[in-house]
């Protein structure tokens, strides 16, 4: 998913569930800030103080990154959360691990994620961290199928358009993508996720299908899935409300559920910026049960969180910057994110994942870089 799914529809699903405009703005701004959230390191004060934080993904979310560790410390507990095939944490799938490891809609395992949410709710980075929880949830829908590792069940071939019909010329734009990366075609390698099909699954609009690398075939239906997963999201949104986990909800109010489904397949832009902007201006219309409202999103420079925690207008850090430390910075929202996205973190990775006998961490951290 994108950003017209991450912050706009992230937005108008927490508002639909009893969310305030400010609060709805952190958990949308947080859902997004997952994607962008490129950088990592120590943060050095003139005081002495140092604030470290962590990446929730790699620049332009390059899916021919072939790194292991990348992928345990990023892609899986941020993008491609194991689903276990569905089962709860006492049972097992049958296959081998990577089975275990793909990403399967609204799983055991994404929902234990949203239970410790609620647990939390009421630490200061609690609603960060129910933002970034919701861009995972999110994704177990858009990257349902596919895995956060190098392995050939993420393969995908005999590509088709929505009639069925072969897509020839996005096969074609498919291997030429690897090969300018790589220097072989897609057959040598075994692409991360879903970068077999790059963009396909995180556009609202396409209704495609492919043959995975179980050799299953395999139809997806984008404006169907993301519809379940705002449902799906709106329903634990009002739970996190309630602070019950069991609650019973109803999730999207039917007329506010019918918009966004026409939506969904209505808004046709390749270019996700554009698919944004139309969102926004729906929002600013008033076409929801909520009203009109302004929203708006800035993830690094003038007016990012960033610049309001660290007072820097850059988009890349050196690495040999000393900020100027003010009070403000304890309170920010850039400070309370990064101390969400490290206990989100550790607990999928450290808690969680094994839980289902899913053992992805590190002996030892890996190094931070810019």
């Amino acid at each position: 998913m994108q950003i017209d799914f991450h912050n706009g529809i992230t937005y108008i699903v927490a508002r639909l569930a009893g969310f305030d405009h400010p609060q709805a703005e952190v958990i949308a701004h947080c859902a997004q800030y997952v994607d962008d959230a490129t950088n990592s390191g120590l943060i050095r004060f003139k005081n002495g103080m140092v604030f470290n934080h962590i990446s929730s993904a790699h620049k332009l979310l390059d899916y021919r990154n072939f790194r292991v560790l990348a992928n345990y410390q990023v892609w899986i507990p941020f993008h491609f959360l194991p689903g276990n095939e569905g089962l709860p944490a006492s049972q097992n799938p049958a296959g081998t691990f990577i089975h275990k490891l793909i990403c399967r809609p609204n799983s055991y395992i994404a929902q234990d994620m949203l239970r410790e949410c609620l647990r939390l709710r009421q630490t200061p980075h609690g609603l960060y961290r129910l933002g970034i929880a919701m861009h995972v949830y999110a994704d177990t829908w858009a990257h349902q199928g596919f895995a956060g590792v190098n392995h050939p069940v993420n393969e995908a071939t005999q590509l088709v358009d929505w009639r069925g019909n072969p897509d020839r010329k996005f096969t074609q734009k498919v291997q030429a993508y690897f090969k300018h990366r790589t220097g072989h075609v897609l057959s040598g390698v075994f692409p991360l996720g879903h970068g077999a099909v790059l963009g396909h699954p995180d556009k609202p609009f396409l209704r495609w299908g492919y043959t995975n690398g179980l050799k299953e075939k395999i139809s997806r239906d984008n404006p169907q899935d993301y519809l379940e997963a705002a449902d799906h999201m709106c329903q634990w949104l009002q739970r996190y409300q309630l602070g019950d986990p069991d609650a019973q909800v109803s999730g999207l109010p039917p007329p506010d559920k019918a918009i966004i489904a026409e939506h969904l397949q209505s808004i046709h832009h390749d270019d996700d910026d554009l698919r944004y902007r139309r969102w926004l201006t729906l929002i600013a219309q008033g076409r929801f049960s909520f009203g009109r409202a302004q929203v708006s999103y800035i993830h690094k420079g003038k007016g990012s969180w960033k610049h309001q925690a660290l007072l820097t207008e850059a988009y890349l850090d050196t690495g040999t910057e000393v900020f100027p430390y003010h009070a403000n910075f304890q309170c920010s929202h850039w400070k309370f994110f990064h101390e969400a996205l490290i206990a989100h973190r550790t607990f999928i990775v450290d808690t969680l994942l094994p839980r289902y006998d899913i053992h992805v961490g590190v002996a030892k951290p890996a190094p931070l870089r810019r």
